[in-house]
């Protein structure tokens, strides 16, 4: 094993302790680090590396991903800089002309507030290409946006019932217009997606995300809808790699709401086996996620009032139909990862885990909520006492894009939006991600949002909320430590302490000394997992060494 001493930088160890969270030495023996500070220097080390001032943060951890989708939309139209209805369309057209002999295109990342009425259709679509389905994945990843050639790809028409959970836009004369909202999305969309996708297809992808990732310093991520697809895809990456992986990956399995509860315990036993199977693999399955509700971008959120237009949202699953489903996963010690963005979705989350808790007694557990965007006051210190984690991701508060977010509620809620703070105060474990690809991967960019509350999307927006940004240091743990604690592993990685896993990144500026606005410009020059650097930037660029 290669015995390693890094010396000579400013070294953020995210310990819990104040007075412990900086050091300027590391000295890492094989994938472990085997001591810091002076205890370090005095490392018998094989090879010596000069930090010269860097700083070095701890590997961060996406908590909550999409890896396969990610992938693909590092591939896609980029519509998010789109902010009107002539930007999105010319850059269809653009895409249609630079791919004559494509049989489809696939765009990702628009906002409803950059669409007229924040209602987009077909036709608009069809204005500019027509002749190959168009499918348009919205910002949020809850709606599609499909053009008509796609519309009779899928078979839609308006005899076509919505799904559990889902519809499917209709005019006022009934036929379908070209948006499809939640589970009509995943049915249809994202099934035609799946279907026409080659394993050659879904490698080119995992070799994206990998590669996107490890030089944004992340070296472990949590996916947050797996399926057969994506743990064929990175068990196929593993053998490519020789076994291991440049990132480390831990899955949740997304389970679906079939309205049968038969059905939706069957795909329980397929999460077990996985989690058995997969134990001491790289590419590791922890549990099962419940989509709850939906967005409040597109008032498909289940929230305790109505939207300002008087409309509310019913849940995708509803307590009748949640309740049996955590409780055989708390039983089976799954990890349980519920998305609840509205506050009626939230509370439903912690009714279900409350009788869990009630019905299989003292378990060691660690469930999750995702998102919580609005969530209703006292849930916080409602889920300190269940211990479930907050998995927050800032760059959805980025003010950029919550003009309509905002609009969309309508009233005070607003003002509580994001509400970081409160997780910390009532001693939630507050768990940092991105959500990607719905929105940017780049880890230093979402730090940037949680310091300031200020827009990575567009510096000249100004702050929105500035009283819930948390300093540079707690952001920073709330991204490496506490988002290996949310899956588990914060016994053995997501700080720099002897005993844990040499995971860190190499910046090569100091946002600490130079301010958050640093964080928009600085690079990672370095990522290292489990002590083997796998990414580097030389002279004349930069590359993966995985």
């Amino acid at each position: 094993m290669t015995r390693t001493l890094y010396r000579g930088g400013r070294i953020f160890t995210a310990h819990t302790d104040p007075s412990r969270q900086w050091t300027d030495a590391m000295a890492v023996d094989g994938e472990t680090i085997a001591a810091v500070g002076s205890e370090a220097l005095a490392f018998a080390a094989d090879t010596v590396v000069d930090l010269e001032g860097a700083v070095v943060l701890p590997g961060f951890t996406d908590a909550h991903t999409h890896l396969l989708m990610m992938g693909a939309a590092l591939a896609q139209v980029p519509l998010t800089d789109a902010r009107s209805l002539d930007a999105i369309q010319a850059l269809l057209r653009e895409a249609r002309d630079a791919a004559p002999d494509a049989t489809a295109i696939w765009g990702r990342g628009w906002l409803f507030d950059s669409v007229p009425g924040g209602a987009p259709t077909a036709a608009m679509i069809d204005a500019v290409v027509s002749d190959v389905p168009v499918y348009l994945d919205a910002n949020d990843y809850h709606s599609c946006w499909v053009n008509s050639a796609a519309l009779a790809e899928l078979g839609i028409t308006r005899d076509t019932p919505d799904p559990l959970g889902g519809e499917i836009g209709r005019d006022v004369d009934g036929e379908p217009n070209g948006m499809l909202f939640e589970t009509a999305a995943i049915r249809y969309a994202w099934a035609r997606r799946d279907s026409s996708t080659t394993d050659a297809e879904r490698d080119a992808a995992v070799d994206r995300v990998i590669d996107a990732y490890v030089r944004a310093g992340v070296v472990g991520v949590v996916d947050m809808a797996f399926n057969e697809h994506g743990l064929a895809a990175f068990e196929r990456a593993a053998e490519r790699h020789g076994g291991t992986l440049p990132i480390r990956l831990a899955a949740h399995w997304l389970v679906e709401n079939t309205g049968d509860r038969e059905q939706n315990l069957a795909q329980i036993d397929r999460v077990i086996e996985l989690v058995e199977r997969t134990r001491s693999s790289w590419v590791r399955v922890v549990g099962i996620k419940l989509i709850l509700d939906g967005t409040i971008d597109a008032c498909t959120a289940a929230m305790g009032a109505p939207y300002a237009d008087g409309s509310n949202a019913a849940p995708i699953w509803p307590l009748i139909d949640l309740a049996p489903v955590v409780g055989a996963a708390d039983a089976a010690g799954l990890q349980i990862a519920m998305h609840a963005i509205g506050d009626a979705a939230s509370d439903d989350a912690l009714t279900a885990l409350e009788r869990a808790y009630a019905a299989n007694g003292e378990l060691p557990r660690r469930h999750r909520i995702e998102h919580l965007e609005y969530a209703a006051p006292g849930t916080a210190e409602r889920m300190a006492r269940l211990g479930v984690t907050a998995s927050m991701q800032p760059v959805h508060a980025d003010p950029a894009i919550y003009p309509n977010w905002a609009a969309m509620l309508g009233d005070e809620r607003a003002d509580r939006a994001f509400a970081w703070p409160e997780y910390e105060q009532a001693g939630t474990l507050l768990a940092f991600s991105t959500d990607a690809p719905t929105a940017p991967y780049d880890a230093l960019a979402n730090m940037y949002v949680a310091t300031t509350r200020a827009s990575a999307l567009d510096t000249s927006v100004p702050a929105v909320h500035p009283q819930f940004a948390l300093p540079l240091a707690d952001s920073i743990a709330h991204a490496t430590r506490d988002t290996a604690a949310s899956v588990g592993d914060g016994d053995w990685r997501g700080r720099l302490a002897p005993g844990f896993a040499a995971d860190f990144a190499v910046l090569d500026a100091d946002p600490f000394a130079e301010g958050a606005a640093t964080l928009l410009s600085a690079r990672v020059v370095r990522t290292v997992r489990a002590g083997e650097t796998v990414f580097e930037e030389t002279t004349g660029g930069s590359a993966p060494r995985h």
